[in-house]
C-alpha cells in the first residue's frame, strides 16, 4: 500500500502548482490499485502561526508539558503524523516575493521539531523522517533558474534545506517558470510541467 501526502499552498484559486500537484497526486495513486491521498490544503486551511507557548513546548520532555503546552503541541502532532504516515509527499508552492508562501512557513515550523523530526548528535545535526520521495512543484512568474533572477529564488532552496534538515533528502522538482510572460508562455509552461509529471508517474 502506498500513502500520498499532497500539501498545497498557493493562494491564487487557479494556481499551476497546485495543478499540477494534483494532477502527480493522482497519477501516482493510479499506479497502485491500494494508493491513497491525504490532502492538507493551507490556503483553505491556513494554520496559525506558532506562538511563544508552541516555542517553549517543543523543547521539552512530555512529562513536563503544561496543559497549555500540550494543546499548543496538539496541531503539529496531527500535521506529523500524517508526515510519518506518507511514503510520497508532493509540496505545491507558488512563488511568494522570491521566496515560498507563508501559509507553507507556518507549515513547516509546526514539522521541524526537536526529537521528533530531528535531533542533535555528536556528529551534528540528525534527520528523522528518512525514506520518503518528496516532490516539489513550484510556480513562478518569472525564470529563476537561470540567469540575472536567479540570485533571488529562495523557493526551493529554502525547502531543500529544511526538507533535508529532517532527513528527506530523496528530491525531485517540477517547475512551472514565466507563466507572468503572456498567455502562450503559461501554457508552454504548463504543458512542460504535466509532461513531466507523466514522465514521473510512468
Amino acid at each position: 500500500m502506498s500513502h500520498i501526502l499532497l500539501i498545497t499552498s498557493s493562494p491564487r484559486a487557479e494556481s499551476y502548482s497546485t495543478r499540477v500537484a494534483r494532477a502527480l497526486a493522482d497519477k501516482l495513486a493510479g499506479r497502485n490499485a491500494n494508493s491513497s491521498i491525504t490532502v492538507r490544503d493551507l490556503t483553505h486551511e491556513p494554520l496559525p502561526h506558532i506562538d511563544d507557548t508552541f516555542a517553549a513546548a517543543r523543547n521539552l520532555a512530555p512529562e513536563n508539558l503544561t496543559p497549555r503546552q500540550k494543546a499548543a503541541l496538539s496541531l503539529s502532532d496531527k500535521l506529523l503524523q500524517e508526515l510519518f504516515a506518507a511514503d510520497t509527499i508532493v509540496i505545491a508552492a507558488g512563488m511568494i516575493n522570491f521566496g515560498i508562501p507563508s501559509s507553507l512557513k507556518a507549515y513547516i515550523d509546526y514539522v521541524l521539531r526537536p526529537g521528533v523530526t530531528f535531533r542533535y548528535t555528536e556528529k551534528g545535526p540528525e534527520g528523522l523522517v528518512k525514506g520518503k520521495k518528496v516532490y516539489l512543484v513550484l510556480a513562478r512568474g518569472g525564470v529563476y533558474t537561470q540567469g540575472p533572477m536567479q540570485r533571488l529564488n529562495f523557493q526551493d532552496p529554502y525547502l531543500r534545506a529544511s526538507l533535508g534538515f529532517i532527513g528527506l533528502t530523496d528530491i525531485e522538482t517540477i517547475t512551472v517558470e514565466g507563466v507572468a510572460f503572456g498567455a502562450e508562455a503559461a501554457e508552454k509552461a504548463f504543458a512542460a510541467a504535466l509532461a513531466q509529471v507523466s514522465s514521473i508517474a510512468a
